[in-house]
């Protein structure tokens, strides 16, 4: 059997088209393929863990699996009739419990056998069965349905990195047939975001990751540098090239392939180096990820702290609630220094932001506003976002430490 991992090579892609064909046909004669629909997702998962250590990472899927299937159940069934906030705290708890013994596994706070229980997507499944136990506690989600969970939960085209969808609008979408007008846009939407995924992750992906950085890191890291080098901001330049059409690209192939199953998976970059200031950044990169973090930690955590009333000003709320949002994200992707400081730079980043912006309101008679102001905006964010990646690609702990 072969293995294949998602989107990596024309081998996989074959396999894709060839397994999409019959949902493909289905949809346009007005027909979902549920059960074929679910053995498609079952096989390419397979694929990816069926030979040497990817093995483990099939059995930590399917425990996985099981693991989140038993605790949304049982929290759908508790909220018909309770809702105390322990249980629900608890649940929520018991959902990250995995991915928190993995990070720290991974560290060497936990046994490294740990990290066992780590696989491909771990963070996004995560996201999605913790998401759902929130939106039962909100009342979104009414009834625990086992097959759409399931669906949900390993829905292959988005399993590995995302985007990070909702159960609501998934549930929408899985259980209806698009119109088939509406289905053959979005098929020249999937054809439109495969070629353009194959520009950013073969080509452009390729060529700063492959060519462009790792040149300036050798030069950077044969300079005399004595704690500084001027080709790091090559390095920092050419990672957030890379890692934009990278994970752009991987994101592209990832909603094509969820609309040929007539998934409207939502879309996870929209022109992020354009942005204005850095919340429109956040607005507009890794857009599943940054609204599940707006929604389920900033927002919740503004609200708690103001209707406990610990802090009245609802600025400060504001802020506080930015510092714990990034870094809690920031802690989600790994327990390295890095990490932190780059959630930091960002959390501070909108905390100055929000107060220009304030400062601006007041004296707006005094600030211009037009087509300059607008592109020094641009270009500002776009520096600043470039220069901390350069923390958070981690070449700095390198650089520094390990010279």
């Amino acid at each position: 059997m072969p293995n294949l991992q998602p989107y990596a090579d024309p081998t996989y892609f074959f396999y894709l088209l060839v397994a999409l064909a019959p949902l493909a046909i289905g949809l346009y004669f007005g027909k979902r393929f549920v059960w074929y629909e679910i053995l498609v997702s079952l096989a390419f998962i397979f694929l990816i863990f069926d030979t040497g250590h990817y093995v483990n990472q099939g059995i930590a899927i399917l425990v996985y699996s099981i693991w989140q299937f038993c605790l949304v159940s049982f929290y759908s069934a508790y909220r018909k009739t309770k809702n105390a906030n322990w249980v629900f705290y608890l649940m929520v708890a018991l959902s990250i419990l995995p991915i928190t013994m993995v990070r720290f596994g991974a560290i060497g706070v936990f046994k490294p056998e740990f990290t066992l229980l780590g696989f491909l997507g771990i963070s996004y499944l995560t996201f999605r069965s913790t998401g759902m136990i929130i939106e039962t506690r909100d009342g979104a989600i009414k009834e625990f349905k086992p097959i759409m969970f399931l669906r949900f939960m390993l829905f292959m085209p988005t399993l590995s990195s995302g985007p990070i969808d909702r159960y609501t609008r998934f549930a929408g979408d899985a259980g209806s047939v698009p119109e088939r007008t509406d289905y053959i846009d979005m098929l020249g939407y999937a054809v439109k975001s495969f070629f353009l995924g194959f520009v950013y992750k073969f080509i452009l992906s390729y060529y700063f990751g492959q060519i462009v950085y790792p040149f300036f890191q050798s030069l950077a890291m044969g300079d005399n540098h004595h704690g500084f080098s001027w080709w790091l901001i090559g390095v920092a330049y050419s990672y957030g090239m890379y890692l934009f059409f990278d994970f752009a690209g991987y994101s592209r192939f990832a909603i094509a392939t969820s609309y040929v199953m007539g998934i409207k998976s939502p879309i996870n970059f929209n022109q992020p180096y354009r942005a204005h200031n850095i919340k429109d950044f956040w607005n507009r990169w890794h857009m599943s990820l940054s609204f599940w973090f707006r929604d389920f930690v900033f927002m919740r955590f503004s609200f708690m702290v103001m209707r406990k009333k610990w802090i009245k000003n609802r600025t400060t709320v504001s802020n506080l609630g930015y510092l714990v949002n990034m870094m809690v994200m920031g802690l989600w992707h790994g327990l390295t220094w890095y990490y932190i400081v780059y959630a930091l730079l960002h959390g501070t980043g909108m905390i100055v932001n929000d107060a220009w912006l304030r400062f601006k309101k007041k004296h707006r008679d005094q600030i211009p506003h037009n087509k300059f102001t607008e592109v020094f905006a641009i270009f500002l964010t776009f520096n600043f976002v470039m220069l901390t990646f350069l923390v958070f690609c981690g070449f700095l702990d390198k650089f520094w430490f390990h010279h």
